[in-house]
C-alpha cells in the first residue's frame, strides 16, 4: 500500500511526528512518499524517505509574519491567527503539487501535518482516508481549524467538519493534553535504533549535561543573535556540560565569547542527547518539549512564539520544569529573551538541576506516554480502513 505524508512550511517539528509512521510503513513493506515545500526537502531526505516538492509562499509574504511572531502578545488568539495565516498561504502554494501527486501516485492513505491543508482539500473527495498527526496540543490544533474556517470552507463546504472528525493521531499524554477531537488516537513512538554515544566534547567531565536548543526556525530570524547571547550568558560559569544546537539556518561562527564548557553544533539527533541529558532548556516547541518528557528529562521553557506559550504551562502543571517569562514591551507585547532575562533564566536552570522532584515528575509523564499503543498498531488500523 502507499502512504503519503504531507508536511507544511515549517521546521523539523512539523516533519518529525510523521516520521514514525513512515518508518513503520516502510518496515512493513509499504511505499512511502512525502509531499512538502522545497525548503523542507533536505529534512525529508535526512529521514531516508522520498519526497515530492511542491511550492511555497513567496518570502516577501512569509517574512513579515515570521518576524512578528516573537513580539506578538502571547494570547492564544494571536497564536491561532498566525498559524491560520501560514496555513492559508501554504495551502494556496501547495495545491497544484498535491493534486498532481495524488493523481499520479494514487496513495491509499494520507497522513498530514495539521498546518498542511492542501491534502485535506484534495484527498477526501477521492475517497482517500486522511488523518492528521499532531505537532502540538490538541486544543491548539482544534482552535487553528476554527480560525481557518472561512478560508477552508472557501475550498469546499464541510471541510472543517471533515477535519474535526478525521482521525487525530497524537503522541502527547492525556494528562497534559485533553483532546476535543472525537476520534483521538494516541500512540507511542517506536525506538528505531540505539542512541549514538555523544562525543566527549568536554574532556572527560562528568558534570550534569544541559541540552540547550531553540529549534530549527529561530536561526532564520533576526532575533537569533540576541536570544543565543542571552542563553550563553545564562549558562556562563555553570557547573555543567552544555550542548547548544542552533539549526541549519544559523552560522555558529556568529556566536562570540562561547564559554569553554559549552559545545555548539548545528544539529545533533535529539534521541542521542535526551538519553543522557540532565536538563533541557528550550523554547517549548512541541517536539522538543514532549520528546524530553518522553525521555523523563526535566525542562526549562523560554517561550517565544506559536504554541510554545501553551506548552510551557503544561510542563509546570506536570511539575516537570519551569517557565521563564520574558519581559513585556511597553505596548504589552511579548519580547524575545534578552540581556534583561539572563538572571531569571540562570536561576531557573539551577533550580531544576538542583531539585530531584522535577526529574521524578518528568519520568512519570514519560511512563504515561510509554503506555500508549505503538505507532504501527495505529497505522495498521488506518490502512485497514483504506
Amino acid at each position: 500500500m502507499r502512504v503519503l505524508a504531507a508536511c507544511s512550511l515549517g521546521g523539523a517539528g512539523h516533519l518529525q511526528p510523521l516520521v514514525p509512521f513512515l518508518d513503520e510503513a516502510r518496515r512493513h513493506g509499504h511505499e512511502t512518499l512525502v509531499v512538502c515545500p522545497p525548503a523542507m526537502t533536505s529534512l525529508v531526505e535526512d529521514t531516508g524517505h522520498r519526497w515530492w516538492a511542491g511550492d511555497e509562499p513567496p518570502e516577501a509574504a512569509v517574512r513579515p509574519i515570521r518576524e512578528q511572531l516573537p513580539i506578538l502578545p502571547a494570547e492564544e488568539a494571536s497564536v491561532l491567527g498566525n498559524r491560520e495565516l501560514f496555513g492559508r498561504l501554504a495551502t494556496t502554494a501547495m495545491l497544484p503539487a498535491v493534486r498532481q501527486v495524488v493523481r499520479q501516485w494514487q496513495p491509499d492513505v494520507v497522513l498530514r501535518d495539521p498546518c498542511e491543508y492542501a491534502t485535506a482539500v484534495v484527498a477526501p473527495p477521492l475517497g482517500i482516508p486522511t488523518a492528521q498527526v499532531a505537532i502540538g496540543l490538541a486544543q491548539v490544533e482544534w482552535g487553528s481549524i476554527a480560525a481557518a474556517e472561512p478560508a477552508l470552507e472557501a475550498h469546499r463546504q464541510g471541510l472543517v467538519h471533515e477535519l474535526c472528525h478525521s482521525p487525530y493521531l497524537t503522541r502527547f499524554p492525556p494528562s497534559l493534553d485533553a483532546s476535543p477531537f472525537p476520534d483521538t488516537r494516541r500512540f507511542r513512538e517506536p525506538v528505531s535504533r540505539e542512541p549514538n554515544v555523544l562525543p566527549d566534547w568536554w574532556d572527560g567531565s562528568e558534570a550534569p549535561l544541559v541540552y540547550l536548543t531553540f529549534g530549527t526556525v529561530l536561526g532564520a530570524m533576526t532575533i537569533a543573535d540576541g536570544v543565543y547571547r542571552a542563553a550563553l550568558d545564562a549558562v556562563a560559569g555553570l557547573d555543567a556540560r552544555v550542548l547548544l544546537t542552533v539549526g541549519g539556518r544559523y552560522d555558529p561562527g556568529r556566536l562570540r565569547d562561547v564559554p569553554e564548557h559549552v559545545h555548539v553544533e548545528r544539529w545533533v539527533d535529539q534521541a542521542d542527547v535526551l538519553g543522557v541529558a540532565d536538563l533541557v532548556v528550550c523554547h517549548g516547541g512541541s517536539g522538543t518539549t514532549f520528546g524530553a518528557l518522553a525521555a523523563g528529562v526535566p525542562i526549562v521553557v523560554v517561550p517565544m512564539f506559536a504554541d510554545q506559550f501553551a506548552n510551557g504551562p503544561r510542563v509546570v502543571q506536570a511539575g516537570a520544569g519551569l517557565v521563564v517569562k520574558t519581559s513585556d514591551g511597553v505596548d504589552g507585547s511579548r519580547r524575545p529573551p534578552g540581556s534583561g532575562d539572563v538572571g531569571q533564566l540562570r536561576r531557573a536552570i539551577e533550580t531544576v538541576l538542583g531539585e530531584p522532584s522535577y526529574r521524578r515528575a518528568a519520568m512519570a509523564v514519560g511512563a504515561e506516554m510509554e503506555a500508549a499503543p505503538a505507532a504501527n498498531m495505529v497505522l495498521e488500523a488506518l490502512l485497514l480502513r483504506s
